[in-house]
């Protein structure tokens, strides 16, 4: 599948881009109040709410430079996720007190979902809320969470009385308490527990139908990202080959070397145009888990091939952390692990099996 963007999508690749042109994929550098200024962080949700009114494939475009970049800029985690959520599930009201905020970016939000020992997709949950006069308060155990730690809104799934609903919780409420850390790709991610926290309920729509449609914009979004990652992974390896020299010629004149990367190439253009199926999908309105497990399974297995090609390519100098190699590597692991592993998508997928007629792998 060929992908020519319209002239407003490739300013918009290019914007991204030279943003991150003079970015040290290693460095802790924060670009959110950058993004925040280009509307890059409202760039998916409606104008009505603050932001560009913008659709999956754009999305799409973003992360993809993101993944190139290696910029740990929490566009998805706290933006596009938690504020698909809101638009989703919250009440106009709603939505254009914290929306607007979110595309400034002058507030972090963080979905707090799984749950520990928990697997995706999550449909059961032991985090629960109930009703005590006119309010709310939810108790549980919410880990992980992307970027819990430095959230300063949570966006916390819980079972109610009438189901499992969407609650917004402050993280300075004295009924929460978080602990965050460093995660091997050099994110953040936070245990959250929540013992009689203060909520207020989401409810415009069914919570369950909210977090699918979420996710699933943030799978295609992840999915976008990966590709970036093992395009750059690529084409690092493929310099190295060429410049890199034993028994005094370039190691792409082995023939097996060659091979290997060939078969890379061929990893990332699958992975590139089941990225693509499932942008392009949303872009349709077309919001179905089939579809985007389908592009996650594709682009995990090429984002474990790719990252672990790249790494014994390169020899032991791939598994240093002052090669970049190793830090694309991390994040591919990283991302094939997240909203579902492989394992887990392969597992969903074969769950449905008797719904085709034909089934291929």
């Amino acid at each position: 599948m060929k992908f020519e963007p319209t002239a407003e999508q490739a300013m918009l690749r290019d914007t991204v881009n030279n943003v991150l042109a003079d970015h040290v994929p290693t460095a802790a550098d924060d670009l959110w109040a950058t993004f925040a200024d280009l509307g890059l962080l409202g760039l998916t949700f409606p104008e009505s709410d603050g932001g560009q009114g913008a659709g999956p494939i754009e999305a799409m475009i973003v992360m993809s430079e993101l993944g190139a970049g290696l910029a740990r800029v929490p566009v998805l985690d706290c933006a596009y996720l938690p504020g698909g959520l809101l638009v989703e599930a919250a009440s106009p009201a709603q939505r254009r007190d914290l929306l607007p905020k979110v595309a400034a970016g002058a507030l972090r939000l963080a979905f707090a979902h799984e749950e520990p020992r928990s697997r995706w997709p999550l449909r059961t949950l032991m985090t629960a809320a109930g009703r005590e006069g006119d309010s709310w308060r939810v108790s549980g155990h919410k880990s992980p969470v992307l970027y819990g730690d430095e959230a300063d809104l949570l966006i916390v799934s819980a079972t109610g009385p009438d189901g499992i609903g969407l609650f917004v919780v402050d993280p300075t409420d004295i009924g929460v308490s978080r602990r965050g850390s460093a995660t091997h790709d050099g994110g953040r991610v936070a245990d959250i527990v929540l013992e009689h926290a203060a909520a207020e309920p989401l409810a415009s729509r069914r919570a369950e139908d909210a977090i699918e449609a979420a996710q699933v914009a943030a799978q295609a979004a992840l999915c976008g990202e990966a590709v970036g990652a093992m395009t750059e992974a690529l084409r690092i390896t493929a310099e190295y080959l060429c410049t890199r020299t034993q028994f005094g010629v370039p190691l792409r004149t082995f023939q097996a070397l060659s091979h290997r990367a060939a078969d890379m190439h061929i990893a990332v253009t699958l992975a590139r145009a089941m990225s693509m199926y499932a942008s392009t999908a949303l872009a349709d309105g077309l919001i179905d888990q089939t579809v985007a497990s389908r592009a996650k399974l594709r682009v995990g297995r090429s984002a474990r091939f790719v990252g672990q090609e790249a790494v014994q390519l390169h020899g032991g100098i791939g598994m240093t952390t002052e090669h970049p190699i190793s830090h694309y590597f991390a994040r591919l692991t990283a991302i094939e692990q997240t909203l579902g592993s492989s394992d887990d998508h392969l597992r969903f997928l074969m769950d449905r099996v008797a719904d085709y007629d034909l089934v291929g792998l």
